[in-house]
């Protein structure tokens, strides 16, 4: 029987929220092992001037404690 922990992580891009989403699991990799999967589960975005300048999520991360 695996254990299993979620963490929740608020990351942002200029890019899109696929890549904050990428660099959420990315950083937490640097100090948490064994990720299992990422849920989205919240998106939003800054606007300035008109047009979105930054796009941010919260997502939950779930790895497997050994």
């Amino acid at each position: 029987m695996a254990i299993l922990k979620v963490i929740e992580v608020l990351a942002n891009s200029d890019k899109s929220w696929e890549d904050a989403t990428k660099k959420a699991v990315a950083q937490a990799s640097k100090s948490v092992k064994n990720i299992r999967s990422v849920y989205v589960n919240e998106q939003s975005a800054m606007v300035d001037n008109g047009e979105v300048s930054e796009f941010r999520v919260n997502v939950k991360i779930t790895f497997e404690v050994k």
